[in-house]
């Protein structure tokens, strides 16, 4: 077994989408209607290995207030990184907010950063 998706609630399609895609160069994988208000859509890092995030948007006041806080403020997702230093300046020249400056741990060079919505992300290296 593997786990192969996780979902991540968000408050707008079109606003994940961009964020994924444009600001952390994630590929768009399925973007389908399912009927008048919602869509099934998938997105993937380049050297996903088959893992894919489902952007689901939020339906009622409970999955409003998980939106940015599906860790409780812990560290949510870890994107990995075999380039850290050219995905950490890529990252900070499209505006995406780090939460400390990166350093080197003895289990690789790490950095937190804040999805669009604030669930908090950590890009490393291994050693």
């Amino acid at each position: 077994m593997s786990i192969f998706q996780v979902t991540v609630l968000v408050k707008e399609y079109e606003e994940a989408i961009h964020f994924f895609v444009e600001k952390l160069g994630f590929r768009l994988m399925e973007d389908i209607a399912l009927g008048e208000y919602k869509r099934w859509i998938t997105v993937a890092p380049e050297a996903n290995n088959g893992f894919k995030l489902v952007l689901a948007k939020a339906e009622g006041e409970e999955q409003l207030k998980t939106i940015g806080k599906q860790a409780g403020n812990r560290v949510f997702l870890f994107l990995q990184s075999k380039e850290f230093w050219k995905d950490y300046n890529r990252m900070t020249s499209q505006g995406i907010e780090f939460t400390e400056n990166p350093r080197t741990e003895d289990y690789g060079t790490v950095v937190v950063f804040k999805d669009l919505y604030g669930n908090l992300w950590d890009l490393i290296q291994p050693a």
